[in-house]
């Protein structure tokens, strides 16, 4: 159980938020891995880049498919619970996989169990925490806990590649399933399950301050019931939209293929990794830099910018020399704008559905993120067995966020209002 009183009073909420922060970046390690692994089970196995992505793309689509239902559960199972099952649930299905040998055996592990776990250790975790532990600074310590993804792929991208290059795969996905576990502690000590149960409010809360009241449906009905309430709005669908573009363009094509597709142009794997990780450095900043912004702009026309210049910056890139400065330029730029689309999307999701059904919706819309991902995985990878190239796919990519831009600024603000009948 945990102890009716913790230390730093309100400020505990920071401690929370650094504990999902922490366990955020472990899972968004995880989901890169499988573009380091692309290479060398290549190698290894002989398998074809299409069935390799595919893994990926099952992993991709199930995290997000994952989410709405995770945030369901949190509500009626319990944040720490739910999280300790998933750490324990990725821990084990990675080290599984070190005993695989052939495909069906990587979708199994890499794909459905991966996908499930890291969904519910993912984008619906800081929306539900951020809206039970903050009522001020709620779009700062979003965009914080957004960039703890950038933060994963800064982190263990470079340390995977090079283990990758030295002993192979298996070395990377035990090292996955190692840190996994060592998160299992962490959340289940560390992590209250409301600031009600250590006898504290919210951070910046006031005297009078209610918390909103417990969700008593299971994770099923509470799913589908507010799916079923968003999806009579047009609010949803257009955010729903915009973050199927975000998946897309961002873990879907770069996250899983940009690896591979600096391999086409004859550079090293480590760099590759590298230019990733440095994306990774400064979507942390691009992304708490949009929470801050979210926290005083319209963010409807920060979506604008957003999707608009990533658009822009996917049709460039195959038609760079790939050069050491073409590419700097390009992470450097495509960092900034990477996840900066997370807090902006949480604000409008809270904001036209509410702090009980907002982080559940903003779970379906994140699934919509995944299902985006999951068709840029599986659709590069096929044009890319297909043509040889990666220039379709990217091209297309960013006609997309043009499109996931315009869709944006069309969102009303406030409450939504159904609809359809």
């Amino acid at each position: 159980m945990i102890a009716p009183a913790r230390p730093f009073g309100q400020k505990y909420a920071f401690v929370a938020a650094g504990v999902v922060f922490a366990a955020l970046m472990a899972a968004a390690g995880l989901r890169s891995a499988p573009g380091v692994l692309m290479l060398p089970l290549e190698r290894a196995f002989g398998w074809d880049r299409g069935a390799i992505s595919a893994a990926a793309a099952v992993g991709i689509f199930l995290y997000g498919l994952t989410g709405p239902f995770a945030a369901a559960l949190m509500q009626s199972f319990g944040v720490r619970r739910t999280v300790t099952l998933a750490l324990v649930t990725m821990a084990a299905s990675t080290a599984l996989s070190s005993l695989m040998s052939e495909p069906w055996q990587y979708v199994a592990t890499w794909g459905v169990m991966t996908g499930v776990g890291s969904g519910a250790v993912a984008m619906v975790l800081g929306a539900t925490v951020v809206n039970r532990w903050f009522v001020e600074r709620r779009g700062l310590m979003m965009g914080l806990l957004s960039a703890s993804t950038a933060t994963g792929s800064l982190i263990f991208l470079p340390g995977m590649a090079a283990l990758a290059e030295a002993g192979g795969w298996r070395p990377v996905v035990l090292a996955v399933a190692a840190v996994m576990a060592l998160l299992v502690p962490v959340v289940w000590f560390l992590l209250p399950e409301t600031p009600a149960a250590i006898g504290q409010k919210p951070y910046g809360a006031p005297a009078d301050y209610q918390a909103p009241q417990a969700g008593g449906a299971g994770a099923l009905r509470g799913a589908f019931g507010a799916l079923f309430r968003a999806a009579r709005t047009r609010t949803f669908w257009l955010l729903f939209a915009g973050f199927f573009v975000c998946g897309l363009t961002t873990n879907g094509l770069v996250g899983v293929h940009m690896i591979a597709m600096c391999a086409d142009y004859g550079l090293p794997e480590t760099r590759a990794a590298g230019l990733l990780a440095l994306m990774g450095i400064f979507d942390l900043i691009g992304t708490t830099a949009s929470g801050w912004l979210t926290d005083r702009y319209d963010p409807r026309k920060l979506l604008f910018v957003y999707y608009g210049l990533r658009g822009l910056s996917l049709m460039a890139l195959p038609f760079t020399d790939f050069s050491f400065l073409a590419l700097s330029a390009f992470a450097v730029f495509y960092g900034l704008d990477w996840i900066a689309t997370v807090p902006p999307t949480v604000r409008l999701a809270t904001e036209a559905f509410g702090d009980r059904d907002g982080p559940i919706v903003f779970g379906w819309i994140a699934a919509g993120h995944q299902a985006g991902a999951a068709t840029a995985a599986i659709t590069a990878g096929v044009i890319r067995a297909s043509q040889g190239r990666y220039l379709e796919a990217f091209v297309l990519a960013g006609l997309a966020g043009l499109v996931a831009a315009v869709a944006s600024i069309m969102i009303r603000r406030g409450a939504a209002e159904p609809a359809f009948a």
